[in-house]
């Protein structure tokens, strides 16, 4: 058992200088050539996935698709996507899989744990998404990804059901047996490193409790099977007890207490959350920052969705609902600052309405309607009606999670943080340190998430001043 160092009053204190402590050293270090210790991604790298429906295949399939060089990986900033080095004019931009030491989508090795006993591609075609024709070229490998017995708990997930589920005398003892699970995949696919990617179902919605303050807390409230550890929380407790760093691709509080950034800390295993901003947050983090930024006034958001997969299915229910309905307003109100702008954004009204509806399958239809207003008060709408694609969207965000923890892992001045703040770019309400309010700006979170990759290599950071032209 993990045996807990400090209070999470000292935790908290700590997590928050720890931080700072890396935000003044990228400044210190800014364009000094000063190279961060980086580990070498060599061999296979092991992605473990609770959850085999639609994200997970469609991300999957996807790969395998790349890989026989039939497909592109559309939407993954790890594998399309530049960074800018320098000035302007010095004319350096590589690609990010060549500036930072990523793994290799040949080396990637799946696995995943589901309540329902299909293989991945049986999975895949019961999801929906993908076009036979595709699945049907990457089917061999698909077909060979079975998946692990899952711990499930149907009061956090009550819209749905399934046969293939562990049993144990206690929750401790479920995590125990994700940790075998955890390393007999190691083992069985020799594989070199290993990462957990949460892509099963919204939980009910819980709030902190004191069970959830430290890992002595946590590890007695799983021995006495306390309704307050969700399914999620004992994936992650199982990968970080493991030295497996931990995304969280739903809202569920999961890594999200000071039990398990104690535990990341404690064990120097990175964790990431929560919940992939794909359809309409993607929309509300791009807009935004652009009515804040022109100080145009807002008076109403009025956001609903219709989709009709398993995640619609499952946010059918009141609880699960909640727990998604908190990530989505939470977007707003940070980046608009109420506080500092209370005649522009001091009274708005904010409404998310999720609605299962089965014929829209995993193509989601995401409506907003903004209530305006510009010079002199005078009103104005914009309306956008986004038919997008969930799991399309989703698929390379765990693409991109997925290489950017492993680099966390490897590097030492990131992997000791826990929190991995940088890869808030991800994410619908995105972790920070104790003490710290989120970012939600989508372009803020780009330039952080690049300039990370900078200070790593000794770059220097950009922060387009530009004065350096007119000299």
């Amino acid at each position: 058992m993990a045996k807990a160092k400090k209070s999470p009053k000292v935790a908290t204190k700590k997590a928050v200088k720890k931080v700072a402590s890396v935000e003044v050293s990228s400044s210190a270090h800014s364009g000094s050539g000063r190279e961060c210790a980086i580990e070498p991604a060599k061999g296979k790298l092991g992605v473990m996935i609770p959850g085999m429906g639609a994200v997970a295949t469609t991300f999957v399939a996807g790969v395998e698709a790349v890989r026989k060089g039939i497909a592109h990986p559309i939407g993954s900033l790890t594998q399309m996507g530049t960074v800018r080095l320098g000035k302007r004019t010095d004319g350096r931009s590589p690609k990010i899989k060549d500036f930072v030491p990523l793994a290799g989508l040949d080396d990637l090795v799946f696995t995943g744990w589901d309540i329902f006993e299909d293989n991945m591609y049986a999975a895949a075609r019961n999801a929906g998404v993908l076009e036979r024709d595709l699945l049907d070229k990457v089917k061999k490998r698909l077909s060979a990804i079975t998946p692990m017995k899952a711990v499930f708990d149907h009061n956090y997930v009550k819209k749905i059901d399934g046969p293939n589920v562990k049993k144990g005398k206690n929750k401790l003892d479920l995590a125990e047996q994700l940790r075998q699970d955890i390393r007999d995949f190691k083992k069985s696919s020799r594989v070199n490193r290993l990462i957990t990617i949460w892509c099963a179902s919204t939980e009910t919605f819980i709030k902190p409790k004191a069970i959830h303050q430290s890992v002595q807390a946590l590890e007695k409230a799983m021995k006495e099977n306390d309704e307050n550890v969700a399914p999620s929380m004992v994936y992650a407790y199982a990968s970080l007890m493991e030295g497996v760093p931990f995304a969280n691709g739903a809202p569920n509080l999961t890594v999200d207490i000071p039990a398990m950034l104690e535990l990341s800390r404690e064990r120097d295993v990175p964790i990431c959350g929560k919940d992939f901003k794909t359809g309409q947050t993607l929309m509300k983090t791009v807009l935004a920052p652009a009515f804040k930024a022109r100080l145009l006034g807002l008076r109403g958001w009025y956001s609903t969705n219709i989709l009709g997969n398993r995640d619609g299915e499952v946010l059918d229910d009141p609880g699960s609902f909640k727990t998604k309905e908190e990530s989505k307003l939470g977007a707003l109100e940070h980046i608009l600052q109420p506080a500092l702008y209370p005649e522009l954004y001091g009274n708005i009204f904010h409404k998310v309405r999720i609605n299962y509806y089965p014929p829209r399958g995993d193509n989601k239809e995401g409506w907003d309607n903004i209530d305006i207003f510009g010079w002199l008060g005078y009103p104005m709408q914009i309306k956008v009606d986004f038919l997008c694609r969930d799991s399309i969207l989703a698929a390379p965000i765990v693409l991109d999670l997925v290489l950017f923890l492993d680099l966390a892992q490897r590097t030492p001045e990131l992997r000791r943080l826990g929190i991995q703040e940088w890869l808030s770019f991800y994410f619908k309400s995105p972790m920070t340190a104790p003490g710290l309010y989120p970012e939600h700006d989508l372009f803020i979170q780009l330039m952080k998430l690049k300039n990370t990759l900078r200070h790593l290599k000794g770059e220097e950071l950009i922060t387009h001043l530009g004065l350096e032209y007119y000299d």
